[in-house]
């Protein structure tokens, strides 16, 4: 169609070319910004416009070049030997071939790192990444082939125009994946805390409607769980100085040595502690019993931290 109604034989083509590099260019940006650090903008910077010179160079060699002959799938072997088409087919694979395997290089190392196997998320994202960045480079790795055979007289044309479909479209799906596995884990963990919640959301709402701190539900249920986390931050602030110490460290040392798990020993003593409070704050005569720093175990953070 884009051939028809340009009027320009094979235009198709280098707009292809240039659709396929730009979105492997894009997805090897994306990992670096995702990953950050000291040199970020200056890796970035460098890479954007490597590649919009190979954009450029894409168009300015197809220009330059003559393909008369309109080739919808065979294209890059039916013109290997084209002056300057030749050259166009060849920079856009090697551009293709070296950002995919940048990717999958990234992706994969830094999986593999100690501080991403604790955010499993992250981790299952890059690793999908690096799977599907592998399995596309197949597609530049097939083409380049063939042209390579086209040039020594061979027709394997037939490699440039079965393996790279199964190669882009299975590679795009898991890099589309990867991409958004970090978006839809955000909303799967923010509606486990909207459930894991409720019950203490339920023991802080006398406090939160005697003080006019709870806020109303949001609509979009992609924000239950924001909603309840900060409406149960508001009642944790609000009784902050009615935390009893003393009640603190007894549940604690009670439960420690009941169970012998100092997690589960801290959740209980949070659980009893928050509970008086609330308890302590419907009576008329409000005195801080504690302050609230006291209660910070030693590697257990404040359940609003």
């Amino acid at each position: 169609m884009i051939n028809r109604v340009s009027g320009v034989p094979n235009l198709a083509a280098p707009l292809t070319y240039v659709s396929i590099t730009a979105y492997s260019a894009s997805l090897l940006i994306l990992i670096a910004c995702w990953r950050g650090g000291p040199t970020v903008r200056r890796t970035t910077r460098r890479w954007m416009w490597g590649y919009a010179a190979v954009l450029a160079g894409i168009a300015v060699l197809f220009a330059l070049g003559t393909a008369p002959r309109e080739r919808r799938t065979d294209f890059d072997t039916y013109y290997a030997t084209t002056p300057w088409i030749a050259e166009m087919v060849v920079l856009y694979l090697v551009a293709h071939l070296t950002a995919v395997t940048v990717s999958a290089l990234w992706s994969l190392r830094w999986a593999f790192e100690a501080e991403v196997r604790k955010r499993p998320w992250l981790r299952a994202s890059l690793l999908t990444i690096g799977t599907g960045t592998v399995i596309t480079a197949g597609y530049s790795v097939s083409k380049l082939i063939a042209v390579a055979a086209r040039w020594s007289g061979r027709d394997w044309s037939v490699l440039a125009t079965s393996v790279p479909p199964v190669c882009a479209g299975l590679g795009a799906l898991l890099t589309v994946a990867g991409v958004l596995l970090p978006m839809a884990g955000y909303h799967l963990s923010a509606w486990r805390d909207f459930f894991r919640l409720s019950s203490l959301d339920a023991a802080l709402d006398p406090v939160l409607r005697d003080r006019a701190l709870r806020v109303e539900r949001p609509r979009s249920p992609f924000l239950w769980g924001t909603w309840r986390r900060s409406t149960i931050l508001n009642g944790l602030h609000a009784l902050e100085t009615l935390f009893d110490t003393r009640l603190f460290d007894e549940v604690h040392d009670a439960e420690l040595t009941r169970t012998g798990d100092r997690e589960r020993a801290v959740s209980a003593a949070w659980a009893a502690t928050i509970a008086a409070a609330a308890q302590r704050s419907t009576q008329p005569v409000l005195e801080p019993v504690g302050a609230p720093t006291r209660l910070s175990h030693p590697a257990t953070p404040r359940p609003w931290s």
